[in-house]
Order: C-alpha cells, then structure tokens, then sequence
C-alpha cells in the first residue's frame, strides 16, 4: 500500500512539474497580453484543471499496470526458446500500442482537418501503425539475435535521406512529426518495458545495450512509412498524369 501511494505522490509531482509552468505562462500572456474575457479564462483553466486530472490517471495506470505487465510479457517471450516468435509477437504488440496511442490519433485528426480530407485520418493512423509494428518486430528479433542497434539504425535513416527526394512534400513534413508522436507514453513504457524484459530473459544479454534502443526504432519507423505512402501517392499522380498527356 505505501509503495502505491509512494508512485501516486511521484506521479503527482510529475503533472504538476509539466502542467504548472504552462498554466503560469498562460496567466502571464493573459494579464500583459492577452485581455480574454473572464468567462474564457475559466474555461481555459478548468480545462487544464481536467487535462491535469487525467494526465495523472494515464500515468499512474501505466506506471502501476502497464510497465509490469509490459516485462512480465517481456520475460515470458524472451524465455522461448523459438525466437522467431518474437517476430509476430512484436507486429502484434507494436500494431496494438501504436492504434491506442493518443498523439497518433490526434495528429492523424489534424492531418485530416489541415488537409481538408484529401489525406485522410484512416489513411495516417494505418500507415504509422503498420510501420511501427514493423520495427518492433524487427526490433525483437535484435534483441533474440543479438543484432547490433547500428546494424538497423544506419541503413534506415540513409533509407529516409533517399525516399525524402522523392516523396510527396507533404507527406515528408507530416511524416517528421510522426516519429515524434509514435514514442508517446505507451510506447515509452509498454513496449520499452516488453524489451527489456525480454533482454534480461536471455540471460546472456546487457539489457542496458539490447533491451534499450527500441525506442529509436518506433521513432524512425512513421517516418518510413508515411514517406513511402507519399512517394506510392507520387507515382500513382505521375503515371495518371502520364496516361493523361
């Protein structure tokens, strides 16, 4: 019981240490700049009052629940001893934790409302969940094979730095910010906790070199993905264009 209200008083801190200093910057606009209307005002901070509530429950269910949970999952998979296995279990689980991160959904939201809905929020969702999944399950095969990070991180960045020339602009742009949002909380603590668990299973493994790094992969795999569905959307409005001349 004290170990559970020593992580409620931590969590606690947390939001408070990230919401405050937003709230105190928002006053500060308000009294010197802003001028908004009371009513407004209220609205504003009963909202980041809410915001703040639920910030805390996210974090403390995924402190409680999911980081546990993630390495118990973590352990279990790394003590097969098919690691091929760790193949689909990382598309399943990477696919999963992508489709509930919050920050996909909402860009996914904002690319669909910027673009007028010529680019549409299904169409973003899939394609970084698809590309994270991916990556995780590459990822866990690093980690049941002993591959090296750099192995996988060089080839793909060099992979981008190509498929940038050639890609839709727009879908570059959306694509950077798309590495950004895909390592939210459920990836930071699910998954990172599913490798390292998984790394400490082998038992011949540095967790702190194999199980770590996984992180990196989420990060670069929406950038992959969403620049190859521009690049598909190029050529498909190139060779139209084509049939049409």
């Amino acid at each position: 019981m004290m170990e559970l209200l020593g992580e409620f008083k931590t969590t606690a801190w947390s939001v408070v240490m990230a919401v405050l200093p937003l709230a105190v910057l928002f006053l500060l606009f308000q009294i010197f700049l802003l001028k908004l209307p009371r009513s407004d005002v209220r609205k504003i901070l009963t909202g980041t009052a809410i915001a703040a509530a639920g910030l805390f429950l996210f974090l403390a269910g995924v402190a409680i629940g999911f980081m546990p949970y993630g390495t118990a999952i973590g352990e279990a998979l790394g003590a097969l001893p098919q690691k091929w296995l760790l193949l689909p279990a990382g598309l399943f689980l990477g696919f999963a934790t992508t489709w509930g991160e919050p920050a996909v959904r909402i860009l996914a939201d904002q690319v669909d409302d910027a673009s007028n809905g010529s680019i549409r929020r299904s169409m973003v969702l899939y394609a970084i969940c698809i590309g994270v999944s991916v990556m995780v399950g590459i990822g866990f095969l690093r980690i049941g094979y002993g591959i090296s990070l750099l192995h996988l991180l060089i080839p793909g960045y060099a992979l981008i730095v190509i498929i940038m020339w050639f890609s839709d602009s727009r879908f570059v742009a959306i694509a950077i910010d798309a590495g950004g949002v895909a390592t939210g909380p459920l990836a930071n603590t699910f998954l990172l906790a599913l490798a390292l668990g998984a790394s400490a299973a082998m038992g011949n493994q540095d967790p702190l070199v194999h199980g770590f790094g996984l992180v990196a992969l989420i990060a670069m795999a929406p950038i992959l993905s969403l620049m190859t569905l521009g690049l598909l959307i190029r050529w498909k409005e190139f060779r139209k264009e084509t049939r049409n001349a």
